[in-house]
């Protein structure tokens, strides 16, 4: 590969990271922590981060060699495989595919590995490492139980109880606030939905797939895209119509997601409705109960059902402006007491959506934009996506 020097890029990697980076993560992130401390019990400290260089040997035979049986997913720019370490670490292998120019896969798989390799928090996806060897590859940890939406839509598995969707609820969110604030960069995910959040062994959910995330400098309000990427039923009207991406984007997502949990429905039906646009009638005549998913029987804590409503609610607002940060969000979810939903009161001018059809989003439909696996597209700016502005960052680490 042309564009990637070898030797420069394993030394990038190693089982220790230099303290400066851990010391000046744990210090943002505290300062983060102190300026909004009215969510300091929703947040965890970050441990640093560690990554290292695989060799292909080494994911080659962990996935016996690539077996068909091995692959556990599929997009338009990545398969991955299960595989287990000679040490019996069971391991995720990433396998990047396909792409327009090997330039642009080189710099789009820099860009994953520049946003993914600087985060670490309980609910967001660890980078074990990678390797560049016959191919591009990147390692996570294996999650055994699969993601939310398997669980949610797979007839054979067993219906997620409350308890459980609660727990998933509450920490996507912290997760997703994390990376809004909480990391050392402000990092958009563009992706948030039930098939990219993981769980481990105890239903902790982790945010994964980060093939879309980017880098929002402290500089910019926002980032301007092109083309349009990511899942339909998750897509805000500002990012569709307008290619406007910043942390409203997720927010509007995380919406969605918090629909499916609490209905067990998916993002979009097979009439094209999109799951917002059906769950909003219910949400603002404030008949919330028939929003709940029936396979629950109504085993539900009622306090928490509308706190997750309301949460969702807000976050699917067609404004932009009006849609809560996640650290509002978290609020809400945690104790929102009827004070703070009179705070979230829109003028009646300011409830006039701005409506887009399904069908339009079904004709621009290809594989690699609904895919799970879907990497980074150029975009109008440079900052975030630039190949030498990653490997700079990454050195710095």
């Amino acid at each position: 590969m042309p564009y990637i020097r070898t030797g420069s890029f394993k030394r990038l990697f190693s089982v220790k990271r230099r303290s400066s980076f851990d010391e000046e993560s744990l210090r943002q992130s505290q300062e983060t922590h102190n300026e909004n401390a009215q969510i300091e019990p929703f947040t965890q400290p970050s441990q640093k981060p560690t990554c290292e260089y695989f060799s292909h040997e080494d994911i080659f035979q962990a996935t016996n060699g690539f077996s068909s049986e091995n692959l556990v997913g599929k997009g338009g720019y990545a398969e991955v495989y299960r595989g287990v370490l000679r040490d019996g670490q069971a391991i995720a292998v990433k396998r990047l595919t396909r792409a327009s120019t090997d330039e642009r896969k080189e710099k789009e798989f820099l860009s994953e590995i520049g946003t993914i390799g600087h985060v670490s928090h309980p609910n967001v996806s660890s980078l074990l490492g990678c390797c560049i060897d016959h191919g591009l590859y990147l390692i996570f940890q294996f999650s055994s139980r699969g993601s939310v939406g398997s669980l949610l839509h797979d007839e054979n598995s067993p219906t997620l109880d409350w308890k459980l969707r609660y727990k998933i609820a509450m920490g996507t969110a912290k997760g997703l606030h994390y990376l809004h604030k909480g990391c050392q960069r402000r990092i958009i995910h563009r992706d948030i939905k039930a098939s990219n959040i993981l769980l481990t062994d105890d239903f902790e959910p982790q945010i994964s797939d980060f093939g879309l995330a980017k880098w929002l400098p402290s500089q910019l309000s926002h980032y301007s895209i092109v083309p349009i990427e990511g899942t339909f039923g998750h897509l805000a009207p500002e990012y569709f119509m307008h290619g406007i991406v910043d942390e409203k984007t997720d927010v509007f997502a995380f919406g969605v997601f918090l629909l499916e949990i609490i209905s067990g429905r998916k993002p979009a039906d097979g009439s094209h409705q999109s799951l917002h646009s059906w769950a909003k009638p219910f949400l603002k005549r404030g008949e919330i109960e028939e929003l709940v998913d029936p396979k629950l029987r109504g085993a539900y804590d009622t306090t928490q059902l509308k706190r997750l409503a309301f949460a969702a609610s807000l976050c699917v607002r067609a404004s932009s402006t009006w849609r809560p940060t996640m650290s509002e969000v978290l609020e809400v979810m945690i104790d929102g007491d009827s004070d703070k939903t009179k705070q979230w009161e829109m003028p009646e001018e300011e409830e006039e959506e701005v409506f887009w059809g399904f069908e339009d989003l079904e004709c621009e439909e290809d594989d690699s934009r609904s895919s799970s696996f879907s990497t980074s597209p150029h975009d109008t700016i440079s900052t975030g996506s630039s190949y030498n502005h990653v490997v700079r960052n990454l050195i710095k680490t």
